[in-house]
């Protein structure tokens, strides 16, 4: 307590000091600058303190602060000031605070919405709606209205492998069921593309965005664009007749397993950019955090590249069907290693098409990721970091817990709708997670840095 109360008055004592120096080259009136050090010292060593105070000189010069007729020469605070700008924090939003919230929101709720196309897709492909809708339009299309448009699109899915082999006998009715859902999916994809697409336009009109967030944003909107016809590249292979009689029609795990990496890679992009554009620099109270965050990056950094090869491992059970072919654990069957694992296919196709073997794979990475980031929880007890970034791990680890939890309760339940995509959200929240504490650990602005260095040297 003692200490937090020395180092606030140190800081404030250095603001003073500041606004004295700059007093020398402008003429400012004691009442102009109350409010200033009165926020800044309240939040002295926090993010929201240096912000404050940074974006109250800023608007200062813009008019508060009259250039003086007998300093008009010196400069020396106005530099100093500049210069702190210019290697200090780079905002994506620079028009003001509320700009920044509401351009913050606007991508936070674009990631949800990916969010929730992924747990979408889910549910289309544990109810095999996905092959329902036979054809596709870049702009979409309205659904069937009559009774007979509906026999229509019915006589188009008869002629389906799917149809065939599967849902021979199926109604007009229950057709109708799978129709909707995957129709749904289709529309909810290209209603984020007008949601993200207007905001955007009228955000570069009003000149809320930096160029740097632009050309992000621009790239994030192509690549959802692509989403679309990944999709149907997808759908496509599952509406060719299998190559033997015996197999069922499905999607090609390949291509499954490319449209759900580039779902996730969506949303991360558009959560890391949202987190960038309302915490500009990461939690750091003190160095010694920094230095503690530094500890905690070289780790988390390739266990959320474990995370994301577990999460595309789990595209090809999926795509294999592989859910299905041992419904025991910890055991495949009676044997640790099946037999099957092995087979006369090319080695890398038996690594991703044979269902034994991808059962495993998976099997493999999901529990080196649960011990893993247990790791890392252990390891983190013993370090300096901020209570953000401790309570992130502890998500992190729970999180993992209950993944592994609901991929066991999956299999043994064989596979039921709503544990799958209970297991697939879960997936995305754990790559979530990572991706918040990675945020979290990124290196503070040099601003910042050397803010914390001298407020520690002089205590």
């Amino acid at each position: 307590m003692v200490r937090s109360r020395s180092i606030l008055l140190l800081g404030r004592k250095k603001i003073l000091s500041s606004f004295s120096q700059m007093k020398d080259s402008y003429s400012v009136s004691k009442e102009s600058v109350l409010p200033y050090i009165s926020i800044a010292s309240r939040t002295y060593g926090s993010q929201s303190g240096f912000r404050s105070l940074f974006d109250g000189s800023r608007f200062a010069f813009k008019g508060y602060y009259r250039p003086s007729s007998r300093n008009m020469t010196t400069t020396t605070a106005a530099t100093s000031i500049l210069s702190s700008k210019k290697e200090g924090l780079k905002l994506l939003v620079t028009t003001g605070p509320r700009a920044q919230k509401i351009v913050g929101i606007w991508l936070f709720g674009s990631a949800a919405w990916v969010f929730s196309m992924v747990v979408l897709g889910g549910v289309t492909r544990l109810t095999r709606s996905g092959l329902s809708m036979t054809d596709w339009k870049f702009t979409g299309s309205l659904p069937p209205l009559s009774e007979e448009e509906w026999l229509i699109e019915f006589e188009k899915y008869k002629e389906s492998p799917e149809y065939k082999r599967v849902n021979r006998g199926m109604t007009v009715e229950d057709f109708k069921f799978i129709y909707w859902l995957e129709y749904a999916h289709r529309m909810w994809g290209r209603a984020l593309g007008v949601m993200f697409a207007l905001p955007f336009t009228y955000f570069l009109h009003q000149g809320w965005i930096t160029f740097r967030l632009g050309m992000k944003l621009s790239a994030l909107f192509a690549f959802g664009a692509g989403q679309g016809l990944i999709g149907w590249w997808m759908v496509k292979s599952g509406l060719e007749e299998p190559a033997s009689e015996y197999v069922q029609p499905r999607v090609s795990p390949y291509r499954l397993a490319v449209h759900l990496t580039s779902a996730f890679a969506i949303y991360s992009g558009l959560l890391w950019t949202a987190l960038s554009v309302v915490m500009p620099d990461p939690p750091a109270g003190s160095i010694a955090w920094v230095h503690g965050a530094a500890k905690v990056k070289k780790l988390a950094v390739p266990l959320s590249f474990l995370v994301g090869v577990t999460a595309i491992s789990g595209a090809f059970v999926a795509g294999n069907d592989a859910g299905r072919a041992y419904n025991t654990f910890p055991k495949m069957g009676d044997t640790w290693i099946p037999d099957d694992i092995f087979s006369m296919k090319p080695l890398i196709r038996n690594f991703f098409e044979n269902t034994s073997l991808v059962q495993l794979d998976h099997r493999i990475l999901a529990t080196a990721t649960l011990l893993s980031i247990g790791s890392l929880w252990w390891v983190t007890k013993r370090l300096d970091i901020h209570p953000a970034v401790r309570s992130l791990i502890g998500s992190t680890m729970g999180m993992a817990a209950l993944q592994v939890t609901l991929g066991i309760s999956t299999l043994l339940s064989y596979v039921p709708v709503s544990l799958g995509t209970a297991h697939q959200a879960g997936a995305l929240t754990l790559l979530t997670l990572m991706i918040l504490l990675n945020h979290s650990v990124r290196r503070p602005s040099m601003m910042l840095i050397k803010s914390l260095t001298s407020v520690s040297k002089t205590a």
